[in-house]
């Protein structure tokens, strides 16, 4: 099995991430995806129970105008929080390097449309297959945009 940081590295490196894109108002810590690489953009969800907002950075990639990622919780057994809070209210914010965008999220269905996504992240991340090994299930989660604000 591929070997992977520490749980607490995980989360630590996505805290810095997180910080970084904050404390530089947003100058750095997004990349736009390509067919290639993986984007990196910040998701705001509204928790589940607070009602508050909720903000991580979160890998994504296209797929036509929507947004793809995997809810992966650092490939440890669980859904992530900001995917739970996304299933109680699909409704999220997304910024991304091309705009910020109000977004509908929810999985992927099982069968083709999971299978093709899947894919997409195989050719990005040659270790899913492996680290996906480690939980029993590991949603893929279309965002779709509401609209566009810039």
């Amino acid at each position: 099995m591929a070997k992977l940081p520490p749980r607490p590295v995980i989360r630590l490196a996505w805290k810095i991430h997180r910080a970084l894109f904050r404390y530089s108002g947003g100058r750095f810590g997004l990349r736009q995806a390509t067919a290639d690489q993986e984007g990196l953009a910040q998701l705001t969800t509204i928790g589940r129970k607070s009602g508050e907002k909720r903000i991580v950075m979160i890998a994504y990639c296209k797929d036509g105008d929507d947004f793809v990622t995997i809810a992966m919780n650092g490939w440890d057994e669980g859904d992530p929080a900001w995917w739970l809070n996304m299933t109680a209210n699909p409704e999220a914010e997304l910024i991304t390097p091309e705009g910020t965008f109000t977004v509908v999220g929810r999985e992927a269905e099982p069968g083709d449309e999971h299978d093709r996504l899947w894919n997409i992240w195989r050719d990005l991340d040659k270790m899913i297959d492996q680290f996906s090994h480690r939980r029993s299930h590991t949603p893929v989660v279309i965002m779709t945009p509401v609209h566009a604000r810039t």
